[in-house]
């Protein structure tokens, strides 16, 4: 079943073409990958998605429902969240106090996936020590998130987009600037989002990574769609050669 559905996305910065004419549809459940050569219009989709920019033409539908126009806030109230290529975190605030702000309210949905993950009774702070504990930061709770690594800043940003309990999460350069062995803990917890029945929404550079987790990659170069398939497809496509290294 169709989630996320986009027909005809554009965004125009001028007279640049930032995203030309994009379409894609995210079944549920699945883990989605947008690739392309760096200023291809990757960020810009998830933000025009994300409602950060509002799009020049073309429709956004969310479970069958179109969105377009509507403001960050309003996209993770319909369960959208998303982490950001620049991590934002709360600089001040300790690893715990970060996950508290984020957390949702979802009382009246008991039923939800998290509620389901961590049980119905338990606790606020039951459920993001929950959270410490998937992001591997149970040690650093009282911390404040400037002191941490930055692969640790990079989990807590993954756990906090968590917290909104969302059903369509966007990552956008999660591995940027990790090790290898962070990069294979990433990937075993995008795993274990997919398995609780999370969307994922995954761009990437690391394509060892993206390659590895996506059921479905499509492939963006100056904003246009240039290939679209399961990882051997792409990764065999002669347009994606060339686009990447000019073959």
């Amino acid at each position: 079943m169709s989630i996320l559905k986009v027909d005809n996305l554009c965004k125009n910065f001028g007279g640049v073409k930032a995203v030309n004419g994009l379409n894609f549809e995210l079944n549920e459940g699945e883990i989605f990958g947008l690739i392309g050569p760096n200023g291809s219009g990757k960020s810009t989709t998830i933000n025009v998605i994300c409602g950060l920019y509002q799009p020049s033409e073309g429709s956004i539908f969310l479970n069958g429902k179109r969105i377009n126009g509507l403001k960050p806030n309003q996209c993770v109230d319909l369960g959208i969240s998303r982490t950001f290529q620049n991590i934002r975190l709360f600089g001040d605030l300790t690893v715990w106090q970060n996950l508290w702000v984020a957390w949702k309210d979802d009382r009246n949905n008991q039923g939800s996936w998290f509620s389901n993950w961590f049980g119905k009774s338990e606790s606020r702070e039951k459920l993001i020590s929950e959270l410490l504990n998937f992001s591997g930061l149970e040690t650093r709770a009282n911390d404040l998130a400037s002191n941490l690594s930055f692969g640790e800043q990079r989990r807590l940003e993954l756990a906090r987009a968590v917290a909104s309990k969302p059903k369509l999460i966007f990552l956008d350069e999660p591995a940027a600037g990790m090790n290898k062995e962070e990069v294979k803990e990433l990937r075993d917890r995008i795993f274990r989002l997919r398995d609780l029945g999370i969307t994922i929404f995954l761009v990437e550079h690391v394509m060892d990574l993206v390659m590895n987790v996506s059921n479905r990659i499509t492939v963006l170069n100056f904003g246009k769609a240039i290939a679209e398939g399961d990882p051997e497809t792409v990764q065999n496509n002669k347009s994606v050669q060339e686009a990447y290294f000019g073959q």
